[in-house]
């Protein structure tokens, strides 16, 4: 036996040796030229596989054509890569490149192929704004392997590779001729089977979000242009002359709260109050409330919809130049006195709340609710009951959710909320069935249920002011329909789960009275379609504020006021938008 093993290990050394002997003598001779072709087909073939389903799922590869239009659009996507690599190589930064292209683009390729991800200029912005724990979440053993064995393997053969140099006036000779046979190739591609996919790019534009690694480029150069541009823009007040409609009208009402509570990645279709199979809001249920069932949001991600919620702009006119430079309807709110306060759990109120009253939980320290990766929402209603013996005069206090951001669901609720079983508890969703990933996603709702009617039965119990509150999520979230998870899809193909959300309202006998608000008006109107755009308009009705950017017409509570709580806000125009 000795022997044996004895001789295994001897076998294993001189393997070893040979293997190490192989490698030091490996050292390949090869122009940056033929590198780079070599890099263009690879990233063609290894990172484009969702791109190519995406072309696929569209017909444009089906009948007698298919396999011709497949191959040319193979190689037009692989000569636009070799001339990336071709404009980026040079005799110094030719490895530098390859060591941050190749991993990157592999792990663009893993979010694209695993969660449907296009990486258009809005979906970038939010890579840049994740924060430390949500991008720890995002890490896996998925996408480790990916990055090792479509990143980091390539690229530590890349980096044995001698290259060849060449005289300065040869060098650009050999490149300008590359460069002018790799645009020909391109070209030439695209031209037989020009009809084929000037139809693909007409109708799809959407697809070039998925070729990589262009995609990504070009959506970072944009977003660094534009918003490096927008930084040195003066910033446009709102609200001028805002003011709250009925605080001279000689009535003498209680103080207003208003409670704004902006959910996370809640969907529509899982919200319990709108008929969903599962009851994710036992608790809303029970209680007296107006709740919206078929709402739009202004985009598929908190960096678009967060913004268009407290602008005046609707989705259609919303950009985020115009956002990042305008005050939002907290300003308004401000400029018509009213206390204003953001209490957030999340990544920040993304420029809503600048130069506000700001409280972020992001490193609270409360063993309650907070561990070393984060707190769950109910630090937010602890938050808002330490603020309410303070206040003075009408107040808006917006508490801003974690809800149900993904992929790890099952990290948004304590344990007393699995009640959906079995649930995913990893942050890699492809480790677990649609199923489980439903599971964990609505005990998280039914942890927002409690959080709100926790929040409600807190103002219930205040007899010192009239109070409220409005929930309404930012976007919602894919569970794996369609082969499609978390949100950020361009809006335009994005499908109802990250569009739909829930909203709900609720109202102290008090606020209803003062505002002369007749509540079976608006359930009735809670029946048909509203959305974001409204958002803006019904807060500043909801506090009876006036100013020029208010629309009566936008205003949910529109036509369900009797009267009977004083004077309306004056608007600058009635008709909607």
């Amino acid at each position: 036996m000795n022997l044996v093993l004895a001789d295994a290990k001897r076998r294993s050394s001189l393997l070893l040796q040979q293997l190490s002997r192989a490698w030091s003598g490996f050292r390949p001779r090869m122009s940056q030229e033929a590198l780079a072709v070599l890099t263009g087909v690879f990233l063609t073939a290894a990172s484009n596989a969702a791109f190519f389903r995406a072309v696929h799922a569209t017909d444009a590869l089906h009948g007698a054509d298919g396999l011709a239009t497949a191959a040319c659009l193979f190689v037009f996507v692989a000569a636009l890569n070799t001339l990336l690599a071709l404009l980026l190589f040079n005799r110094w930064s030719t490895k530098a490149v390859l060591a941050l292209l190749l991993p990157t683009t592999a792990a663009a390729a893993y979010y694209m192929d695993r969660y449907g991800v296009y990486f258009d200029p809005d979906m970038v912005r939010n890579v840049l704004q994740t924060d430390l724990r949500e991008s720890s979440e995002l890490l896996s053993f998925g996408l480790v392997a990916r990055v090792l064995v479509a990143g980091a393997i390539p690229t530590i053969l890349a980096c044995r590779v001698d290259l060849v140099r060449r005289r300065p006036l040869r060098a650009i000779l050999v490149r300008t001729g590359s460069l002018a046979l790799v645009l020909a190739v391109a070209a030439g591609a695209a031209l037989l089977s020009f009809q084929s996919l000037s139809a693909l790019m007409r109708n799809h534009h959407e697809i070039r979000h998925l070729i990589a690694p262009g995609n990504y480029l070009v959506s970072l150069g944009r977003v660094l242009a534009h918003d490096g541009a927008a930084r040195n823009a003066p910033r446009q007040g709102l609200g001028a002359g805002a003011h709250v409609a009925d605080a001279d009208t000689g009535t003498d009402r209680r103080p207003r709260l208003l409670v704004l509570v902006v959910g996370e990645t809640a969907r529509a279709r899982n919200w319990g109050l709108n008929g969903y199979a599962r009851q994710t809001t036992p608790q809303l249920s029970r209680m007296d409330l107006v709740n919206f069932g078929d709402v739009s949001a202004c985009g598929t991600a908190t960096e678009v919809s967060l913004p268009c919620m407290f602008s005046p702009l609707a989705r259609a006119d919303y950009s985020k130049d115009k956002a990042r430079n305008s005050e939002s309807l907290l300003h308004v709110l401000e400029h018509a006195g009213i206390r204003t306060t953001w209490l957030d759990n999340q990544g920040g109120c993304k420029g809503v709340c600048t130069g506000l009253d700001f409280h972020s939980y992001a490193h609270a320290r409360d063993p309650e609710f907070c561990d070393a990766e984060g707190c769950l929402d109910g630090i937010l209603v602890k938050g808002l009951s330490e603020r309410l013996a303070s206040l003075d005069g009408d107040a808006v206090i917006v508490l801003h959710q974690l809800g149900n951001h993904g992929p790890a669901y099952y990290k948004r609720y304590p344990e007393a909320f699995r009640k959906f079983l079995p649930a995913c508890e990893s942050s890699e969703l492809g480790d677990c069935t649609r199923d489980q990933v439903l599971n964990a996603y609505d005990n998280a709702l039914l942890y927002t249920d409690d959080l709100l009617a926790r929040a409600i039965r807190l103002l219930g119990e205040r007899t010192d002011r009239d109070t409220a509150l409005v929930y309404v999520s930012d976007h919602g979230e894919s569970l794996g329909e369609g082969g499609l998870f978390l949100h950020g899809m361009p809006y335009a193909i994005a499908p109802d789960e990250q569009k739909k959300v829930p909203m709900t309202m609720w109202f102290s006998p008090g606020y209803a009275g003062s505002l002369g608000l007749n509540l079976s008006c608006l359930k009735d109107k809670a029946a048909t379609g509203v959305g974001h755009d409204n958002y803006f308009h019904t807060v500043l009705g909801l506090m009876r504020v006036s100013a020029p950017e208010y629309l009566a017409g936008e205003d949910l509570l529109h036509g369900c006021l009797t009267g009977q709580g004083g004077a309306r806000p004056a608007a600058a125009g009635t008709a909607g938008k």
